[in-house]
């Protein structure tokens, strides 16, 4: 489970930001809402606010970057285009099987190094006690090299720094840093990075085409999510051959599509293909079902850009609820929304849930509801909605479109007149 996200100098970050899920158990609300394990406290879900444009996308994209790069399959960073700073920052703190450890690097936009990397295991007393163990530590910069295996330490000032360190050397030779490698790398694949504008079917597809428990609970979901459907299923091709080929992604695409077309919804005792006759809402939660349903079977990490697009607030509100459900041993989902129905701190949320992203010309901050106090008027009791809507919890779009409606009336008008 992530437990902290942080950067700094990166897409519209100028400034070193923190984004945290570890509950705040002088509050005993909600106790469900928190997974706790070895005296660790991480909360299963939280959810970002903010105006278009303000930065909760790149929140998102944070994560996506530092799971990329410990996959090995590069980076798409960039630096903030306010600064002439070259230098980014990104680090996570996680929980893997009832350890937390933190990791962090910086990359050199204009030597396209990686001249920065930390490792370490944070230990945690039943006191709340911690302590940092420090497995790794290459600053390329002032030549500062730490590694619990010592015969890496030679290895180090000389390797390439093109990549990560773990990318660059035979693990299997130290064992520190291998058992460093399988952590990193298990983790970075338990996390499912979504956008619901952009939601693929594929994932469902596959686990559709499979008769076993998951597609069963897949199914439950979706009917459950659409009260009018009788069923949803995938119907096997039988005989099915295709004529002709086409080469490269041209042949992909038609097989995508078939794949498609064999996703059937039944309405009334009516089978129709799924593709042609549902709904936007209703497709999106068939391609949601699957990564909902995987994360709570498997303890997976759902993050989830625009999770309320296209779907009923009911709908987003239950979702959210399955992973808030003591049921919900180890899954977390993180998303960004606009849904203020959502902000709920009476029935839903803890306070350190709710997050917020809020952009200004000083630049971009990101905090949570839990930094507002009881002295400032803001407790678990208070209408959150209602403080929000007046503008008291930040980040709050301020639209001006009256000016435009102006703007459009006078060229008419002046238009009228020159006629």
């Amino acid at each position: 489970m992530l437990i902290e996200l942080r950067a700094k100098n990166c897409f519209a970050f100028a400034d070193a930001i923190v984004f945290s899920l570890a509950a705040d158990m002088r509050n005993k609300k909600f106790a469900a809402n928190v997974h706790r394990e070895n005296y660790f406290n991480v909360l299963k879900t939280a959810g970002i606010y903010g105006p278009n444009n303000a930065g909760k996308t790149c929140l998102i994209k944070c994560i996506r970057e530092i799971q990329s790069v410990l996959l090995n399959h590069g980076n798409d960073l960039s630096a903030n285009i306010f600064t002439e700073n070259k230098l980014c920052e990104l680090g996570m703190t996680f929980l893997y099987k009832g350890r937390k450890f933190a990791y962090d690097f910086k990359y050199d936009m204009g030597s396209n190094s990686y001249v920065y990397e930390s490792f370490s295991e944070i230990l945690k007393d039943r006191y709340s006690n911690e302590k940092a163990v420090q497995w790794l530590k290459k600053d390329s910069r002032v030549d500062l090299y730490e590694c619990r295996d010592e015969a890496v330490l030679s290895l180090m000032p000389i390797v390439s720094k093109k990549n990560l360190l773990i990318h660059l050397l035979d693990t299997e030779q130290f064992h520190c840093l291998n058992e460093m490698k399988q952590i990193l790398i298990s983790f970075a694949n338990k996390m499912d990075i979504l956008n619901m504008n952009n939601i693929p079917m594929k994932h469902t597809i596959e686990l559709m085409k499979n008769e076993n428990q998951i597609q069963a609970k897949i199914v439950d979901f979706i009917k459950n999510a659409d009260l009018y459907m009788d069923n949803f299923e995938y119907v096997k091709p039988e005989g099915i051959l295709l004529k002709e080929k086409d080469e490269g992604r041209a042949e992909e695409k038609v097989l995508d599509f078939m794949d498609q077309i064999r996703l059937v919804s039944t309405y009334k005792g009516v089978r129709v293909p799924s593709m042609l006759f549902d709904s936007t809402g209703t497709k999106k939660i068939a391609a949601i079902a699957s990564y909902v349903i995987e994360a709570l079977e498997q303890g997976r990490v759902l993050i989830i850009d625009e999770l309320d697009s296209s779907i009923h607030f009911k709908l987003t509100r239950a979702i959210v609820a399955m992973f808030n459900n003591e049921l919900n041993s180890d899954a977390q989902m993180i998303f960004t929304v606009h849904d203020i129905n959502l902000m709920d701190c009476k029935r839903l949320f803890r306070k350190e849930q709710i997050w917020f992203v809020h952009k200004d010309e000083d630049g971009v901050f990101v905090y949570s509801l839990a930094q507002f106090t009881a002295q400032q008027g803001v407790r678990d009791t208070s209408d959150i909605i209602e403080k929000y809507r007046r503008g008291v919890l930040g980040a709050l779009p301020d639209p001006e479109l009256i000016d435009s409606l102006l703007s459009i009336k006078g060229s008419k008008e002046k238009q009228s007149d020159d006629e």
